[in-house]
């Protein structure tokens, strides 16, 4: 084994997803990859590793701010951090209201700061958020600076995040999903002090195994009308999604930093203004 250091792409979440990202940007790199179950991490990193790339699966639970510095701490071995990939999150049919907060929300904050602590110049990071997050009502503005600059720690105790005001699973998702956004725009700012960049993908449905789970399960029918009506007419693909990552974070994307990107087939188009829009 060589022991020459190497640009190091941290992935949190082994999805499709974040494969298909880590596998578009990430050859010739030292790629990290963390996931909630291990066996999970240890297949996409066979999958890629068979395939030429070098990536080193571990253990990392997105919620644990300990967990998330154990994994850059481990990254920092192998070379200076360039890249960041974050994919994970639970969904509003995996996990409880607490649940979804504490992973989706808390946990990419810190995995946002944490990584933007030590990203080298040059660098770039994109978390995956969701279409979801584009379905609720405008937040004020005061709320929604709330949710990208309050500090991380004290993120959970915000009024507007107590259990009594979360509706149910889908509206803490759809917070949780704003806030990534707004976190990112915050962050950005601070990333770019170190000369890097950090941007936002909200994808619509994309095919995963998850979401076959989904398109079988009691939510199945509302999914196969949303993709069934948007103007795409299906679901799109993590392989889509790796297309935008892919210019976020190469020299072609040098201009943009602090922006969301919603990848959904036109779907949230056509809830707002086309069949796809709720009846009073």
């Amino acid at each position: 084994m060589s022991t020459q250091k190497k640009e190091v792409m941290i992935v949190v979440g082994a999805g499709q997803i974040s494969m298909a990202i880590a596998r578009r940007v990430g050859f010739g790199m030292k790629i990290v990859l963390g996931d909630k179950k291990k066996a999970n991490a240890d297949t996409i990193a066979k999958i890629m590793n068979d395939a030429g790339f070098d990536v080193i699966p571990m253990e990392m639970d997105l919620s644990s701010r300990e967990s998330i510095l154990n994994l850059i701490s481990e990254a920092q071995k192998y070379g200076p951090v360039t890249r960041l990939v974050n994919g994970a999150g639970v969904s509003p049919s995996q996990a409880p209201i607490e649940a979804i907060l504490k992973v989706d929300l808390y946990g990419t904050a810190v995995l946002l700061e944490e990584v933007g602590k030590v990203i080298a110049e040059g660098g770039s990071g994109v978390t995956i958020s969701s279409q979801s997050g584009w379905r609720m009502p405008a937040l004020t503005a005061e709320e929604d600076e709330l949710l990208a600059t309050t500090p991380t720690e004290e993120l959970l105790k915000l009024e507007m995040l107590q259990p009594e005001n979360i509706r149910d699973t889908l509206h803490a998702y759809q917070m949780a999903k704003r806030c990534n956004e707004k976190r990112v725009m915050a962050e950005s700012v601070k990333w770019g002090e170190r000369g890097a960049r950090l941007n936002d993908i909200a994808p619509g449905i994309i095919v995963t195994p998850l979401a076959i789970d989904e398109f079988n399960g009691p939510r199945g029918d509302f999914y196969k009308n949303m993709f069934a009506k948007c103007p795409a007419g299906r679901p799109g693909t993590a392989d889509e999604v790796a297309n935008v990552a892919e210019l976020l974070m190469s020299e072609k994307g040098a201009f943009i930093t602090g922006s969301t990107f919603l990848i959904d087939g036109g779907a949230t188009a056509s809830y707002y203004y086309g069949p796809l829009k709720p009846q009073e």
